[in-house]
């Protein structure tokens, strides 16, 4: 147990598995209410785990050396000149390297995954404006402030700004992508879950930034068609009037 390897390995593995269950119990992320949310879950808590343990591993080192190898009262002496050890700095580069070379493969598999084209996908086209949404369907044809969505139907979001940079964040759905003046962007989701979510912008867009929100909600097919109906009613009669 006077090992100072023993006594890092022991205090890595006590540590890291403390901090591990903690990152998996507690309930840092909000409903998954897509199929994107689950793949993106687990890679967060493969990645919080794998920290906890790498934190540990350097805190228990920083300890052990401060105690195993501290100067005594009764030892005037310097401690020996080291100029250092190469076997040792390739290890600690090259392990670093790796993990990272690991985590970037897992997520662009992740993220391969989640943006894949789906059959029966429904487009809708988001347009962000300070200091709202606007959303226009291709099937059927209408716009609406509200994101009415079907559930387990996939669709893609084509975005565009008007003015500034937006982004467009539903956090259940955990899909997140900036909304560029000058360009279309893209993301994908699949919500699997009924109920009423909020859409809002998570970049910095001005003055009304906060208050830069949209009412989402996933339902069964029959309830979107009630709804779909009674949109291009209402905006046909508008469209009358204005004639």
């Amino acid at each position: 147990m006077r090992n100072p390897f023993v006594q890092i390995a022991i205090w890595t593995l006590a540590v890291g598995t403390v901090l591990s269950a903690i990152v998996l119990t507690v309930p840092w992320l909000p409903a998954d209410d897509s199929t994107q949310a689950g793949p993106i879950d687990t890679l967060y808590d493969v990645l919080a785990v794998l920290s906890a343990y790498i934190f540990s591993l350097v805190v228990s080192v920083l300890l052990v050396a401060v105690v195993h190898f501290r100067r005594r009262h009764n030892d005037p002496s310097d401690g020996a000149p080291i100029h250092g050890i190469s076997r040792l700095e390739v290890f600690w580069t090259a392990i670093p390297a790796l993990l990272m070379v690991g985590a970037a493969v897992y997520s662009a598999l992740v993220l391969r995954d989640i943006e894949e084209s789906k059959a029966g996908t429904q487009t809708i086209h988001v347009v962000g404006q300070q200091f709202a949404w606007a959303f226009e369907y291709q099937q059927p044809k209408l716009k609406s402030a509200e994101l009415h969505l079907v559930k387990n139907t996939p669709y893609l979001f084509q975005m565009n700004s008007k003015d500034v940079l937006h982004s467009f964040w539903v956090p259940e759905f955990r899909m997140k992508r900036d909304v560029v003046p000058g360009i279309t962007t893209k993301v994908r989701v699949t919500p699997d879950k009924t109920g009423r979510f909020t859409l809002v912008c998570s970049e910095l867009c001005g003055a009304g930034h906060a208050t830069m929100r949209a009412r989402v909600v996933v339902e069964e097919q029959p309830a979107f068609n009630k709804w779909s109906a009674r949109q291009r009613q209402q905006q046909s009669l508008v469209g009358g009037l204005l004639k």
